[in-house]
């Protein structure tokens, strides 16, 4: 039997009035085609789900991408209109979830959101829209065209010699999407900068120490993930360290690309 990828979800209203929580068939796609795991759909409200719940139903969890942004208050700034809608929920759910897979040494792979929810978790803070910053470029998603316009490869990122991603990719320098408004301000605790776009946006992050798998992106890797040579070394690293942690053996797939 596989093990078990919990995939956070996003609140949505469908029809603009039926609420519903969903996730992207690339994500789980990429789960299930390239981790070779079995994806299982989040609702990320502490209404219906805790923390305890899903370390105990899960081998490991993605950390998606989604509209709504982390909310200031939870880096300790006050909300304004750069800051964009908000999703308080997640918030409760991802925030605490992140840490405790971090104590504990359960994977977790997070992506745009979730990178910047990883950060904040871990005590860091945000820019609310890094394309007003000076010597900054707009990272958002193309206002128009096809899904596979909106998620071509744009800019570069230069990835730290000898790091984590750098091993697992085996270059320092790749092409990514990019669709994101919001970045790293400052780094939180224990948080490493793999990364960089050219304009200095970080864009690569792992926890340092974690026992685990503990990487985040600010791009969306799991578009073409099976093609891509960048995703597919990193959906297949997260899935072979989901499969050591179901085996009980946490840290054998850290150990081999350490």
């Amino acid at each position: 039997m596989r093990p078990i990828v919990g995939i956070i979800s996003n609140s949505y209203l469908v029809n603009d009035d039926y609420p519903a929580h969903a996730g992207g068939t690339m994500n789980t796609e990429a789960v299930a085609c390239v981790s070779n795991c079995l994806p299982l759909l989040i609702p990320a409200d502490p209404r219906f789900v805790s923390v305890d719940e899903l370390m105990q139903t899960c081998d490991g969890f993605l950390l998606t991408g989604g509209r709504p942004n982390v909310h200031p208050e939870e880096y300790g700034e006050s909300e304004t209109s750069a800051h964009g809608a908000f999703d308080r929920a997640r918030d409760a759910v991802t925030l605490p979830l992140v840490r405790a897979c971090v104590a504990r040494g359960q994977p977790f792979f997070a992506i745009c959101r979730g990178f910047q929810e990883m950060n904040v978790a871990m005590g860091g803070k945000l820019h609310p829209e890094i394309r007003d910053l000076p010597g900054r470029t707009n990272h958002r998603m193309p206002p128009d065209g096809t899904l596979e316009e909106k998620f071509a490869l744009r800019h570069m990122v230069t990835l730290a010699e000898g790091s984590i991603f750098h091993r697992l990719v085996g270059q320092t320098e790749i092409m990514t999407n990019t669709l994101h408004g919001q970045g790293i301000k400052t780094v939180g605790e224990r948080i490493v900068i793999d990364g960089h776009a050219c304009d200095g946006t970080p864009e690569a992050i792992h926890v340092e120490g974690a026992k685990g798998f503990a990487l985040g992106v600010q791009w969306h890797p799991e578009w073409n993930a099976a093609n891509d040579p960048v995703s597919r070394p990193l959906f297949t690293a997260f899935g072979d360290a989901v499969r050591d942690w179901a085996a009980g053996k946490p840290t054998a797939a850290m150990q081999k690309i350490a």
